[in-house]
């Protein structure tokens, strides 16, 4: 496929993100980040804590916007967008999956699954969609269960059927398997990167684990706030 052809599922051009310090002295945290992620493919972001990883994974996702340089999320330009509008553009089109499962602990399983369906509001049926989700990730007997009556890797299965039950365009992953041991790490990451494949995801994942990013098909390391 020549360099034309490519459908770039993010793009960035010269992005940058400052912040102002308490003694009004700017830091910068990014510098002239440069990059594109074809669409569909897998692309891990590694680095040392504090190098910026995590701040690129929630400009390049739109949940903060760059103090200079643009930004481009399934062909859209985030550049002249409020925060509304760049989670409309989000809406249906993005799935999220966190270390730290964000699980509602008030709701179900299944419920949880739902939720992003019934933010969607265009669906006949998400409480099939949903079902059909839990049976993916092998935990049909857990629908009823509440997020505390859940392992960890219950909890992270659970998190990935809601991020990929409405069949997002790109999957942002923050340290995916950080809070799981190493046994259960090993079977989330074989579902995330099954579900990836089925659902023809774009998934952008932050990592400290080396071995888990030799598995994407590229690969950013960020090096006091640059790519490396």
């Amino acid at each position: 496929m020549s360099e034309k052809e490519i459908s770039y599922a993010i793009e960035t051009l010269s992005m940058a993100k400052k912040i102002q310090l308490k003694n009004n002295q700017p830091l910068s945290i990014l510098d002239d980040i440069t990059l594109q992620i074809p669409q569909g493919s897998s692309v891990a972001i590694t680095g040392a804590s504090g190098s910026g990883k995590t701040t690129l994974l929630g400009l390049l996702a739109g949940l903060d916007a760059p103090s200079s340089g643009d930004i481009k999320l399934l062909g859209q330009s985030m550049l002249n967008l409020d925060e509304d509008q760049r989670a409309a553009l989000r809406l249906g089109q993005v799935g999220f999956v966190f270390q730290s499962f964000h699980l509602m602990n008030n709701l179900s399983a299944l419920e949880n699954i739902m939720l992003p369906l019934e933010l969607e509001q265009t669906h006949k049926d998400p409480r099939t969609m949903a079902n059909e989700a839990l049976e993916q990730v092998g935990l049909s007997e857990r629908a009823d269960h509440l997020p505390t009556q859940l392992s960890g890797g219950e909890q992270q299965r659970i998190a990935l059927a809601r991020a990929f039950v409405n069949q997002p365009k790109v999957l942002f992953a923050d340290e995916p398997t950080g809070n799981l041991d190493q046994a259960t790490s090993n079977e989330i990451e074989k579902l995330l990167f099954q579900l990836q494949q089925d659902n023809q995801s774009t998934l952008v994942l932050v990592t400290h684990d080396e071995a888990l990013a030799e598995q994407c098909q590229i690969h950013h390391r960020i090096v006091d706030g640059k790519l490396a």
